[in-house]
């Protein structure tokens, strides 16, 4: 019994510092509304952009970022897989689509754009090689300044 309260408190303490990634870009809106948070934007490639998995890896997958981001930030991937087998439902390719044209009409990737809640673009970055978690979060921040 002391066991599963153990793995239960353990799952759910990290819960409560696990970043969202929000499925839908509506309901991220919604959240940063209601909590008063900035948003972050992420235009990918996941499966084929090197660029954009290695900003994955190394800094969104960073515990640094998800524990920051987690309590800072509201986050939305706007995703554009190739494979076939990776392809997203089509109401949500076409909100990605959408927002591109908005945010991202140059078609960078990874493109990574700080909003507010009101969808005003406050600052934009990318990937940066060699970059440690903690410096991209205060690249990210300085945008809210």
């Amino acid at each position: 019994m002391k066991n599963i309260i153990y793995i239960l408190l353990f799952v759910w303490g990290g819960m409560l510092h696990a970043q969202q990634w929000h499925e839908n870009y509506d309901e991220a809106l919604a959240q940063a509304a209601g909590e008063d948070k900035p948003i972050i934007l992420v235009f990918s490639g996941s499966d084929w952009c090197a660029p954009c998995i290695r900003l994955k890896k190394h800094i969104f997958d960073s515990d640094a970022f998800k524990t920051f981001a987690a309590e800072h930030y509201v986050l939305y991937n706007a995703d554009f897989p190739r494979k076939k087998k990776n392809q997203l439902p089509q109401d949500k390719l076409n909100r990605n689509k959408s927002l591109a044209e908005n945010y991202n009409p140059k078609g960078y990737f990874p493109l990574v754009v700080v909003l507010d809640k009101n969808e005003n673009v406050l600052g934009t970055t990318g990937f940066v090689a060699r970059t440690k978690p903690e410096k991209y979060i205060k690249t990210i921040n300085k945008f809210l300044k």
